[in-house]
């Protein structure tokens, strides 16, 4: 906005075989919390092979850093400088003067502030507005590059236009959200059809819908990625050492003291009486059944532990600050980002890291040496991994944060069901009013759209995002829906995962979803350019690669049908959808 306080990162890439005869843009707004190069990828790589000019966004996100010690950041150009030189190239600063900062690093030194969770700005909110201006701008850049000059000057005639460019927005997870987002949004006609995958999109209202996998009613339905992230960040450790689950990390990823500690966190919650039974794996099941209850399936189950470990309290941290729009020196419940050192106490921040941070961070904590750090754990600040909760007096991965976290978003306390004191009810109000400006309307203004989610995905549940959306459009459009939904057995959000091998265990039992985002941009081409109709919404059955994982198969990742047969057709019928078992 010229501030330097609000930047959102546009970038448009224009292949050397653009078809001025065939025009095309394809939207690649960023997935997770990645700067503007994050779908490169995805949308972006098949955009580019197609010829089509791709509109990226990082949608506010990104790997905006502010070191608070030295007062240094990162400009929108990744490079790292002081906030001075900066200037309003900032890719990010956090909105303090410099008493605020001063007094900040006294009490709580060597932390920084990061762009998603501390721009004070929810971000979010503008996600659907920032993809359709990435593709106002693709339209002015092509229209500079081929249009003819005006008057001998710098302008250029308007040659290409949304009546005469094909535009497909796209993208996976956050990104495919946006995707949604801006075509709920679109009053220009700019966006032709919608294909995503993974969308992180929950509609404003699910009353009235109800969701069936073959017999079975799911208990709960459509909640915001805030709400069921800070639930799961509470249950997952305990449920994780069920039976059901199991831990399966190796241990360069999950060594001996997290155990210890997800015992300590099923017998904290037993103490509070979130979980029941008396024995460890009594406790264990209780709270994996918390889950399922919560919407989550017995296809998650052997992720749970992972997603813990890479994911849970990341997200619920930077979620929760950007829509209560706090800013980095209110700690909300304790927590800070700070380099951590094999202890996990806080250390000064890597001049190496942070030089490279701008390419190799992903825009969410803990990434490149930044890490979440627990405040109030007893002895001074620890690595939230390695935390001792003041209530228990036991490391157990900062149940205490955790706990009010969820307060957060409820506006109730998780153990007594009561009301908040004043200054939490207050830090509450602002953060469900955030969560509130995110969510969706599902209706799409009868766009042809795709949306492709594997079942299996732990990350942004089937039964939160791509399920419930999908049932919710039903209702709201009736008719003159065009929206098509594919679920994929045995696919799940981190496809990167499945390389790692028996290191993670991905590999023997996931498919790549990535094969069906492209599948599904190749049927929305199809659709658009010739009239080929879209699949059916349908389940495809895949076989994961199993013990050893030999090299990937057609017979792997079956190719969806045209029509599919009974026991695999997706079904809405009045207010209830169908997925079969």
């Amino acid at each position: 906005d010229g501030s330097g306080h609000q930047n959102v990162v546009l970038m448009v890439q224009v292949p050397a075989k653009f078809d001025l005869n065939n025009p095309c843009i394809v939207t690649g707004t960023s997935s997770g919390s990645r700067g503007v190069y994050g779908a490169i990828g995805t949308s972006g790589e098949w955009g580019l092979k197609r010829g089509c000019a791709v509109a990226y966004s990082d949608k506010g996100t990104g790997n905006g850093l502010h070191d608070l010690m030295t007062d240094s950041v990162h400009r929108i150009d990744g490079q790292f400088t002081t906030a001075a030189a900066a200037g309003s190239q900032a890719h990010f600063r956090a909105d303090l003067t410099d008493a605020d900062r001063t007094t900040f690093n006294a009490a709580t030194p060597n932390r920084v502030a990061y762009k998603h969770a501390h721009s004070q700005q929810n971000p979010e909110k503008d996600w659907g507005t920032n993809t359709l201006q990435a593709v106002k701008f693709a339209f002015y850049v092509l229209n500079q590059k081929y249009g003819d000059p005006i008057d001998g000057g710098p302008l250029r005639s308007v040659r290409l236009r949304p009546s005469n460019t094909l535009v497909i927005a796209s993208s996976i997870s956050n990104g495919g959200g946006a995707a949604l987002a801006a075509a709920e949004q679109d009053t220009e006609g700019l966006i032709d059809g919608v294909a995503v995958t993974e969308p992180n999109a929950q509609p404003n209202s699910v009353a009235g819908l109800t969701v069936r996998q073959g017999a079975a009613t799911v208990p709960t339905i459509g909640k915001p990625l805030a709400d069921y992230f800070s639930y799961a960040n509470i249950y997952q450790p305990c449920a994780a050492l069920s039976s059901q689950a199991g831990l399966s990390l190796a241990a360069a990823f999950w060594p001996a003291a997290f155990t210890v500690a997800a015992q300590n966190r099923c017998a904290a919650l037993a103490a509070r009486g979130l979980v029941g039974g008396a024995t460890l794996a009594e406790q264990a099941d209780s709270a994996l059944a918390k889950l399922h209850a919560y919407g989550w399936q017995a296809e998650n189950n052997f992720l749970q532990q992972s997603h813990f470990r890479f994911a849970t309290n990341s997200i619920v941290m930077t979620y929760v600050n950007a829509h209560g729009r706090f800013s980095v020196t209110e700690n909300v419940c304790g927590f800070s980002f700070a380099n951590t050192d094999a202890t996990g106490n806080v250390v000064p921040q890597a001049a190496a890291l942070q030089a490279g941070l701008f390419s190799t961070g992903n825009g969410v904590p803990p990434t490149s040496g930044v890490n979440i750090v627990y405040n109030a754990s007893v002895g001074g600040a620890k690595l939230d991994f390695l935390a001792v909760s003041p209530t228990s007096g036991a490391a157990d991965f900062a149940l205490d944060g955790a706990l009010c976290m969820r307060s957060l978003v409820t506006g109730t306390d998780p153990v007594t069901g009561l009301g908040l004191d004043q200054f939490a009810d207050v830090r509450s109000r602002s953060v469900r009013d955030g969560i509130s400006q995110v969510l969706l309307t599902a209706n799409l203004r009868g766009k042809p759209t795709l949306i492709v989610a594997g079942r299996d995905d732990t990350l942004v549940p089937v039964n939160h995002a791509a399920r419930a959306y999908f049932g919710t459009n039903q209702m709201r459009e009736g008719a003159s829906s065009k929206l098509k939904y594919i679920e994929v057995t045995n696919a799940q959000h981190f496809d990167a995962f499945i390389a790692f091998g028996a290191l993670l265990g991905y590999d023997s039992r996931y498919v790549p979803l990535h094969v069906y985002f492209v599948r599904a941009m190749d049927a929305m081409w199809n659709h658009l350019k010739s009239g080929a109709a879209l699949p059916a919404s349908q389940v495809v059955r895949t076989t994961p690669r199993g013990e050893g994982a030999p090299a990937l198969q057609a017979s792997n990742v079956p190719a969806w049908a045209a029509t599919p047969a009974a026991a695999d057709a997706i079904g809405f019928s009045a207010t209830t959808l169908t997925v079969p078992q």
